[in-house]
């Protein structure tokens, strides 16, 4: 005899997967979330934890948009610094403000990226300051004037070693006390910008001291000053006497000048 099959039971559905179209509409508010959170976010939370030695006396404002009153970074202070980021430096992998920064007859303003490798980019620097320890701490104490800086672009890696320069700057009025005050004059330094180590053509603006040579910048981070200099006629018998010690003049006058150093 045929035994009769038990009845086969019908195939159940494969359990359905939740449907993924709801994840989506949370991702982008959770993402709108964070911008907004981050937008927001106050400068007094991060400026603390992003350098160590940065000191600010007041905070204000968000991380994209702030203000740090009576910063001081390495025991230099800076007075008022501002900065606004600029977001389209993010796709390049780089964190890119406009940052300014103002003390007493002192300002500075420049669009300033850094990478990943910890080399800073900065355009349209510019810098106006006088010649104090108080603001340049390397400076010696009887060396005054004026500094004034207009860059197109400068580039100085971590280790501190100007990679790429171009521009001007001036130093005005430069005298120097340490015996009698002695007025040396103006002088500026023009750097082509290109590829290697940055050289500036070094020249006078006027004044009791005639200059011209060379100041190339090297990797150690440092510097070298050639220059052929020579006293004016309205030059002080200071000046006359310390270029004595500078050997004999050429032909036209001038002196031979080098000096070489690190920074």
């Amino acid at each position: 005899m045929m035994q009769r099959g038990r009845p086969g039971k019908s195939a159940s559905p494969p359990p359905r997967k939740p449907s993924q179209r709801p994840l989506l509409p949370a991702l982008l508010a959770l993402g709108v979330f964070a911008a907004v959170v981050a937008a927001r976010l106050p400068a007094s939370w991060v400026l603390p934890m992003a350098h160590r030695q940065l000191r600010c006396a007041r905070i204000a404002g968000s991380v994209w948009d702030g203000y740090c009153g009576g910063a001081i970074v390495r025991g230099t202070s800076l007075g008022t610094v501002t900065w606004r980021v600029q977001p389209a430096e993010l796709l390049k992998a780089r964190l890119g403000a406009h940052l300014t920064a103002v003390r007493a007859n002192a300002s500075m303003s420049a669009d300033v990226a850094i990478g990943l490798d910890g080399t800073v980019a900065a355009r349209n620097v510019v810098i106006d300051l006088p010649l104090k320890p108080a603001f340049v701490p390397a400076l010696p104490p009887f060396i005054s004037g004026k500094a004034v800086a207009d860059l197109r672009r400068l580039e100085v890696t971590r280790a501190g070693v100007i990679r790429r320069i171009q521009g001007r700057i001036e130093v005005r009025h430069l005298i120097d006390s340490s015996g009698q005050v002695t007025p040396l004059g103006s002088f500026i330094v023009t750097f082509p910008g290109g590829a290697g180590e940055p050289v500036g053509r070094l020249r006078d603006l006027g004044g009791p001291l005639a200059l011209e040579g060379s100041l190339r910048l090297t990797a150690q981070p440092g510097y070298v000053l050639n220059a052929r200099v020579a006293a004016r006629s309205d030059a002080v018998p200071s000046l006359l006497n310390a270029l004595e010690y500078l050997g004999t003049p050429d032909a036209e006058g001038r002196r031979p000048f080098a000096l070489a150093g690190t920074y």
